[in-house]
């Protein structure tokens, strides 16, 4: 993903700064629109993106999108656009929400699966969460037909394979290197 260490460095920095100004859970409502708003509007995002287009029309285009922003937001729009960086704000929007998320305790554990998940087997898998993390836990669904069924869990760095891929590239495994099953 293009920019990740620099967004993370912004997400960090606004972060700080919301949080001294008692203002962190605006900017995250803020940065959830922005998100929202970026991932609807592909032109949005290609306009922010274009080297050609001046900074000072992003700057008053992101402005006049959101204008209810609170002053850390602003700043932030600001700082981005001072730098020459407004093709980072969805990069820089998704990690704030991730660090304020795992600043209130929460973590967001990612769960891919081959179909979408029921909401009986989102509880079992919220349960099969709750026991790798004592944090309070979200559950993110993505669909990947290649893991033919069963489940992948990310917390974190952590990483549980429970998918039928898996299983049998492990069975493959085990045949080349013995010969036996």
């Amino acid at each position: 993903m293009k920019g990740t260490r620099a967004a993370h460095r912004y997400a960090k920095a606004i972060l700080a700064y919301a949080q001294e100004n008692n203002s962190a859970a605006v900017v995250a409502q803020d940065m959830l629109l922005v998100t929202d708003l970026l991932n609807k509007s592909e032109a949005l995002q290609t306009a922010l993106d274009n080297p050609l287009l001046v900074v000072d029309k992003k700057r008053d285009a992101v402005h006049a999108l959101f204008p209810k922003a609170c002053d850390s937001t602003t700043k932030l729009f600001a700082l981005l656009a001072e730098n020459n960086r407004l093709s980072l704000l969805g990069v820089v929007a998704t990690h704030y929400t991730k660090l304020y998320a795992e600043a209130q305790g929460e973590i967001v554990a990612v769960v891919t699966s081959a179909v979408p998940l029921t909401p009986e087997l989102e509880k079992k898998v919220f349960e099969k969460a709750k026991a790798f993390s004592k944090h309070k836990i979200q559950i993110e669904n993505k669909v990947d037909p290649k893991l033919l069924g069963g489940f992948i869990l990310k917390i974190g760095d952590l990483q549980y394979d429970a998918s039928v891929a898996h299983q049998l590239k492990a069975i493959k495994t085990r045949i080349t290197k013995t010969n036996s099953i």
